[in-house]
């Protein structure tokens, strides 16, 4: 078991923590117009900024992922290892003692990222290799930097593999009204190791609304009207927030870093910090999920219509509001100017998997509420330093 007073230790070090925001409020009415999604800009375009090397290589990974990878629990998965690999690199270069040249943060985290990316790209070794040979920076430095990055990076890909993740099987489904019906369900995080939790079940959401009770009819009949209402407005949220998970949370993030001049170890904590809140979140979102089993909208009325596809696994609570919840609260304690434009994100992207026809309203609150939650144990873990984020 995770023991959360270590796992974060140094993890943001010198960043005095924000308090508790407060619980998120339920979304406004399904019928008003969705708040419309930010998208990042290019990092690399941002002026007079100058992207650090954790950056950029999480652009790396953004960019194989987005070309290979559709999976959003690997997606997931595969930046929160990156961006651990490249913290604790990093700070292991700056507690260097060795004698000569000085190990770069740059060089640290590209060698990290070089070392996770093949583990998980080895088609793209020689390409990935390439990269950090073409880096700029203090070569002896850099080099020195690299060395120590690539010893990181294998301590991270070996504690990778055994965290568990598609080793337990789901859970028998139940079967009777209000339930999900299908067969083999998307896995996700089931099972995984938590990074910052005690157990998966830290914040398990109390169960949904009875299925036939007054709440949950009327909860589905908000869902009805909406597919038999559908605005050309809200197909384009749904369909503009059907895929954008933790890489685009990632864009956001580096976009932020980039365009403030952040610090190589900074910009390292805060994308350490988001992404193992966007992983736990998952984590403990699944656990809800296989625990209720909870019926889909259009499975109990099959007049819903789906513009998007319906996913393979039960429907509370939501998983795209766990995951943009929880990045958002960690990005908003960093970047406090943020907050209100990191809200709308987390208020679309629940609003559009209601207008998908694809969750309740309930599903869309307690996703919301768990993922702050956990980002909360994030921030909140005993934080003292400097040191790596112990892998144990």
């Amino acid at each position: 078991m995770p023991r959360p007073s270590r796992i974060l230790r140094a993890a943001a070090t010198a960043l005095a923590l924000a308090g508790c925001a407060d619980h998120p409020t339920e979304p406004e009415s399904a019928l008003t117009p969705p708040v419309g999604g930010t998208s990042p800009a290019d990092p690399s375009a941002s002026t007079g900024s100058k992207v650090v090397s954790s950056v950029a290589w999480n652009g790396t990974a953004r960019g194989l992922l987005t070309a290979q990878v559709a999976n959003p629990f690997v997606q997931v998965r595969v930046l929160t290892y990156l961006s651990l690999a490249q913290y604790n690199a990093i700070i292991t270069a700056e507690n260097s003692k060795t004698q000569g040249p000085h190990p770069s943060a740059a060089g640290a985290a590209a060698g990290a990222s070089v070392v996770v990316l093949k583990d998980f790209f080895p088609a793209q070794a020689q390409a990935l290799e390439d990269q950090i040979a073409a880096q700029t920076g203090e070569k002896e430095d850099f080099t020195a930097g690299e060395a120590i990055g690539r010893v990181v990076g294998a301590e991270v890909v070996a504690y990778a593999h055994g965290d568990n993740t598609g080793v337990l099987p789901a859970p028998p489904v139940p079967v009777g009204p209000g339930f999900w019906t299908s067969t083999a369900p998307l896995l996700g995080l089931f099972g995984t190791r938590p990074l910052a939790l005690t157990s998966a079940d830290q914040f398990r959401p109390p169960p949904a609304p009875a299925f036939g009770s007054q709440a949950y009819l009327d909860a589905q009949a908000e869902i009805r009207l909406l597919s038999d209402t559908r605005t050309p407005e809200q197909l384009a949220q749904a369909q503009f927030w059907n895929t954008r998970v933790a890489g685009y949370q990632n864009e956001i993030a580096s976009e932020l870093i980039a365009s403030r001049g952040r610090s190589e170890r900074n910009a390292a904590s805060i994308l350490a910090l988001a992404n193992m809140a966007g992983f736990d979140a998952l984590i403990a979102c699944w656990d809800a999920k296989f625990t209720y089993w909870y019926i889909r909208p259009s499975q109990a009325d099959p007049a819903i219509t789906l513009p998007i596809g319906l996913p393979n696994h039960p429907s509370y609570p939501s998983a795209h509001s766990c995951v943009t919840a929880a990045y958002s609260e960690v990005l908003g304690h960093f970047f406090q100017d943020e907050r209100p434009r990191l809200a709308a994100n987390v208020e679309a992207s629940g609003l559009s998997r209601m207008y998908g026809g694809i969750h309740y309203r309930f599903d869309i609150v307690a996703g919301r509420l768990l993922g702050r939650q956990v980002a909360e144990q994030v921030l909140a873990t005993d934080v003292t330093g400097p040191e790596p984020i112990p892998l144990d």
